[in-house]
């Protein structure tokens, strides 16, 4: 959420820490000088998700430029896993770590908490909400580096938030996965009601639709059978619901087709052409390509359906005047800068970018591959500015290929033109997010429980939280 607010750096000069005060106090003026006496060039970057920190690892650990990282979190979440804490395989400090951390080597990069507020552009600053005497913060850039991500689209629904959970965010990974285990748990107690709390419903049946709809069915047939002694698990309905007529859309044929049977043999009942046009906390209204209407009772919703860009991207067409589009992407230079302000530069999800040849906008794949690119690029373009070189061609996508898992030993692979499925395509899935996990720590940890659960089928990490809980159902009307 964004707040705005109103501050500036002078009411603030004297309230901030002393060290991030003296360093803004040097800096009044256009520029920065180091210990060494030469000028540096103060570049923020606001996100630290995949395409901020390649971003910051790019410009490398240079004395003339000085980076701060902008988070409302402190940590980077390798989010490609995060449906995997949804479903208990993994825990959240698995696939979570702190940003201060990942640069605690790098004098050069400051990391700050805080939320946009607002972008000044004409002043060159970017005004935070932050935890600091007043509750606002200013900091001051010579280049502006934006990776705001994206979020997940309600259609204009925004109500079906509390009851349709995503899995983009670390807490909602986690309060989701509170919901569903604590779905088997409600069923146990009231074995009548089995049907409702045993159904689960996950809309959209793109990568993490489709992973998360074979996690919940290897969850319940797999890890919680024989656990519960009023009810079976394995009783359970997955419902993945789709609009268009075949599972994982951005993919060849035949992995669709191979992916929907692999599917169906966990259990999970694939429900093509169907869109849903109403979630409440006891069911979700759905609706054929005939027009004909459907109410599913359930308690557990899964929201993987379309995206939104991050606010931030609208925040910076209304200050630039750069365009829009409907979902909310911002349309950048070829070189990811924002027109009229080559200074600010953006990308990932938030972005459209114009072709160097054609000049119409090209949105690419919401892909931590094409962010992680963008941001490479984006730090290359800013060290190619500091040595007075012309910026590295304009931004090409390289496509290395597409992923997806759907259960044990289960997966579809798009590399280079080769499609293949099953176990290969699943080996060569665990080798990739093993290789891009941050940390060799959380890669060690990461393998080890996946080891553990292949040949167990066990997942350790099946906690409840009281905030993850559900209430009970509305009461059934009197009887006339």
């Amino acid at each position: 959420m964004i707040v705005f607010a109103v501050g500036s750096i002078d009411r603030l000069f004297h309230r901030l820490p002393t060290s991030y005060a003296s360093k803004i106090h040097s800096r009044r003026g256009d520029q920065h000088v180091s210990g060494a006496g030469a000028a540096a060039h103060r570049v923020v970057v606001i996100g630290g998700g995949f395409g901020g920190l390649r971003a910051v690892k790019a410009l490398g650990r240079r004395r003339d430029l000085e980076v701060t990282l902008i988070d409302r979190h402190n940590y980077h979440l390798f989010q490609p896993l995060s449906y995997q804490v949804a479903t208990g395989a993994l825990a959240a400090g698995d696939i979570a770590m702190p940003l201060r951390h990942i640069f605690r080597g790098d004098k050069q990069v400051t990391v700050l908490l805080g939320e946009v507020n607002r972008l000044e552009l004409d002043r060159r600053q970017v005004v935070l909400t932050a935890d600091v005497p007043g509750g606002v913060l200013t900091v001051p850039y010579d280049t502006l580096i934006v990776a705001g991500g994206s979020d997940y689209s309600y259609f204009g629904h925004d109500e079906w938030r509390t009851v349709a959970l995503e899995v983009k965010t670390l807490d909602s990974a986690l309060e989701v996965r509170g919901r569903i285990l604590h779905a088997f748990e409600v069923a146990e107690l009231e074995p009548g009601q089995e049907e409702i709390w045993l159904t689960f419903v996950v809309v959209g049946a793109g990568p993490t639709g489709v992973e998360m709809a074979g996690q919940i069915a290897e969850l319940a047939a797999d890890t919680l059978a024989g656990e519960f002694r009023r009810v079976d698990p394995r009783v359970r309905r997955v419902l993945l619901i789709e609009t268009t007529n075949r599972v994982l859309g951005s993919f060849r044929d035949p992995l669709p087709r191979r992916a929907q049977r692999s599917l169906e043999r966990l259990g999970v009942t694939v429900m093509l052409g169907h869109t849903v046009v109403d979630v409440r906390e006891d069911a979700v209204v759905l609706e054929d390509g005939d027009g004909v209407r459907s109410e599913v009772a359930t308690r557990t919703v899964v929201w993987a359906a379309g995206v939104n860009a991050s606010p931030l991207a609208r925040m910076l067409g209304e200050v630039s005047g750069a365009e829009t589009d409907r979902a909310g992407r911002l349309t950048v230079n070829p070189d990811l800068s924002l027109p009229n302000h080559p200074e600010v530069l953006a990308l990932g999800d938030m972005v459209r970018v114009r072709d160097a040849d054609s000049g119409e906008p090209v949105t690419y794949p919401g892909l931590a591959p094409v962010a992680m690119q963008q941001g490479s690029y984006a730090g290359r373009v800013v060290v190619a500015r500091l040595a007075g070189k012309p910026a590295p061609g304009p931004f090409r996508y390289r496509d290395k290929g597409t992923l997806a898992t759907i259960g044990r030993a289960r997966a579809v692979a798009d590399i280079k033109g080769l499609r293949f499925s099953g176990f290969l395509a699943w080996a060569t899935w665990l080798f990739v997010h093993i290789f891009y996990l941050i940390g060799f720590e959380n890669r060690a940890v990461v393998l080890t429980r996946w080891g553990y659960s292949y040949l167990t089928r066990g997942r350790g990490s099946r906690l409840i939280t009281e905030a993850a809980k559900l209430p009970p159902p509305p009461p059934a009307p009197p009887a006339t």
